[in-house]
């Protein structure tokens, strides 16, 4: 971050984003000149036109912008992380039985990479005798039903976008060339993790 001393940084205006580039730059005792930027667009739009050196992002959306750039391998994505502020799934408050569903297939994705489901191995998994898969399954137990969604909801999910490891190198692993880091399973020295299916 010491290079960036004296540079220009887009910013979005308002964001978390701002107060943790003010607050990094500060606690290192480095000066420069924010430019705040009122919307995504119009952020990275200012940074291909060079009106800033930098572009303070989260690191997901930097990596996205940078391949739209025309020179993407002229860009670089530093390694400082300036906060924990995880990504996650929203839904719209006071309903509690689409929460739960979002929620609980998130945590099958989740889940299904843990056990080595994806969606190219799910059906050798139909005569397994493990009590947790069989569950996670829905092979037996009724967690899908009391939530309004069929007993096989996390097998469903598998089968057809894979698990969360699979949708994440999809998406974002191998079109953008981008390591997990922390999106890896608690296992692997990541943060995801899923609680029982019971």
């Amino acid at each position: 971050m010491e290079g960036l001393a004296g540079k220009t940084i887009c910013v979005k205006v308002g964001t978390t984003t701002e107060l943790n580039l003010a607050d990094q730059m500060r606690k290192r005792a480095i000066e420069y000149l924010p430019i705040a930027i009122e919307d995504d667009d119009a952020l990275f739009i200012a940074y291909a036109e060079g009106r800033c050196e930098a572009v303070s992002a989260d690191r997901s959306q930097l990596v996205a912008q940078r391949a739209k750039l025309p020179k993407p391998e002229g860009h670089v994505l530093l390694d400082t992380v300036l906060s924990k502020e995880p990504l996650s799934i929203a839904v719209a408050n006071g309903d509690a039985p689409w929460y739960d569903a979002v929620k609980w297939i998130a945590y099958a994705l989740i889940q299904g990479e843990e056990f080595g489901i994806s969606s190219e191995n799910i059906d050798s998994f139909q005569t397994t005798e493990d009590p947790e898969i069989r569950r996670f399954l829905g092979l037996e137990g009724n967690l899908g039903e009391d939530m309004g969604l069929p007993s096989d909801f996390a097998a469903r999910v598998i089968r057809h976008v894979g698990n969360y490891g699979e949708i994440y190198d999809r998406n974002i692993g191998e079109p953008f060339n981008l390591e997990p880091g922390p999106n890896q399973l608690w296992t692997e020295g990541g943060l995801l993790y899923s609680p029982p299916f019971r």
